[in-house]
């Protein structure tokens, strides 16, 4: 039985930092790249970044890029997304993803990806 549990959101004043996890079980993690996403009320799911299955991790664009970070431990099956600086635009719901896909340009398409987590609430106070 595949299962991705998202842990560690909740509601942050802005500047504050949150590291979300992401445990995984019933498939063989290590083959598998990684991804968050997050979606906000009213708002599509948004592809935040991805990590592929050796540690290569691309973030979407300037809004996360250098306050998020993305990193797993395939020994503890898990992947983690660590916020720092946060700002109330990065409230929304954020979830896990896993796919067998590598090639970067179809990665931020929800379509092309395997298994979801439940999500996590992060609230971002201002």
């Amino acid at each position: 039985q595949v299962q991705l549990v998202e842990s560690g959101g909740g509601l942050v004043q802005a500047g504050g930092s949150l590291r979300l996890s992401c445990v995984v079980s019933g498939f063989t993690f290590s083959i598998y790249t990684m991804a968050w996403f997050r979606q906000a009320p009213g708002k599509e799911r948004e592809f935040v970044g991805v990590i592929k299955w050796n540690s290569a991790v691309t973030y979407n664009g300037d809004s996360v890029k250098g306050r998020f970070t993305i990193s797993r431990d395939n020994a503890k099956n898990t992947v983690y997304l660590q916020m720092n600086s946060l700002k109330p635009e990065d409230t929304a719901v954020y979830y896990c993803a896993a796919t067998r896909s590598f090639a970067m340009r179809v990665l931020p398409d929800t379509s092309n990806y395997d298994y979801w987590g439940q999500g996590t609430q992060v609230t971002v106070s201002s």
